[in-house]
């Protein structure tokens, strides 16, 4: 929709994976010479970890982009299979015949074709993405993969993306295992203030346009601010901005349209229900007193009701101290 009015090719700010957007920090730097080590050199099994939005899918196809003829690739994103599904989807993705098996037969029958690959010169990388959400039985399948092999190099490369969670699963004792497996293990981090400004700027020149500084520096802060350098929310920012800013006849996005974009994107603040309850206690007691003071002097039982006070004040006191306490907490 807005792409005519910034004088761009395509939209910049997707949340898909594309290859040709991908923006290398130091860390995804780092990561993706991991992998295409791990491709190239034949090493059985790598793990990349990273928060939700930290771009781990897409530097799993940038990966599947980057791999020569020779290397046959299996990618996976639904990995909350049962372990024989799991291995029949691994031979229909190498063309093997498409019968149903017994979980032994479905393994012979893969490391024969692996076998016949190697002989030619070629290889396989199965790529999970989610990794996370594998079970404790497809993990143990995996293990079995990773062992085919010949005397010099692996025939079955893996690589797992999957969230910290990630982290947690393969350091549990059940799966010492496969972990003694695992050649190289890298966690992406955020992208930094200087990285998000370089970012943005990338994406809008990868999408054809003119100008790569339609984005203030101080806009470039807050998108920093708020996404605290996730790729994705800053995608889902930017992409909120640019729109925003087409339909307020805007082509030079400032921190005003990015703190709109934030405080919609929030969602509707909630009443301030803790001050309005506390001004409502405060007015119950004060009106009480009152009450209490104006009955007690008509009928002669003031002294009566300041001894009252004295001895309630203490318990009120901690009672108002302790509701104050807990709506701090909150």
């Amino acid at each position: 929709m807005y792409t005519k009015f910034f004088d761009l090719k395509e939209k910049p700010f997707e949340i898909t994976p594309d290859p040709r957007f991908l923006f290398l920090s130091d860390h995804h730097k780092e990561a993706l010479a991991h992998l295409i080590y791990a491709a190239k050199e034949g090493k059985g099994f790598t793990m990349i970890s990273g928060e939700v939005g930290t771009g781990k899918t897409l530097m799993g196809q940038t990966l599947l982009h980057r791999l020569d003829e020779k290397t046959k690739t299996i990618s996976l994103v639904n990995p909350t299979l049962t372990p024989l599904e799991f291995l029949h989807y691994i031979c229909e993705a190498l063309g093997l015949k498409d019968e149903q098996r017994t979980r032994g037969q479905y393994i012979a029958q893969i490391h024969a074709h692996l076998l016949e690959m190697n002989a030619r010169g070629e290889k396989v990388i199965l790529v999970i993405d989610e990794a996370q959400s594998l079970s404790p039985a497809i993990l143990e399948e995996i293990r079995l993969l990773t062992n085919l092999e010949t005397d010099k190099s692996k025939l079955f490369l893996v690589v797992l993306l999957g969230q910290p969670e990630l982290n947690h699963l393969l350091d549990g004792h059940e799966f010492r295992p496969l972990k003694q497996r695992l050649i190289l293990r890298y966690h992406i981090l955020p992208l930094n203030k200087k990285e998000v400004g370089k970012y943005i700027e990338k994406r809008l020149m990868v999408a054809g346009t003119p100008n790569p500084n339609i984005f203030t520096p101080k806009a470039i802060k807050r998108i920093y601010d708020y996404s605290q350098g996730i790729p994705r929310l800053i995608n889902i920012v930017c992409d909120n901005a640019m729109l925003t800013g087409f339909s307020t006849d805007q082509k030079i996005i400032r921190e005003k349209i990015i703190q709109e974009v934030i405080r919609k994107l929030d969602g509707p603040k909630r009443p301030k229900e803790k001050k309005m309850g506390l001004w409502l206690l405060f007015t119950a007691i004060g009106s009480f007193l009152l009450g209490s003071l104006l009955v007690s002097w008509k009928f002669g039982l003031l002294d009566q009701l300041i001894e009252f006070i004295e001895k309630g004040f203490y318990f009120l006191t901690t009672k108002i101290i302790h509701l104050l306490s807990s709506w701090g907490n909150t």
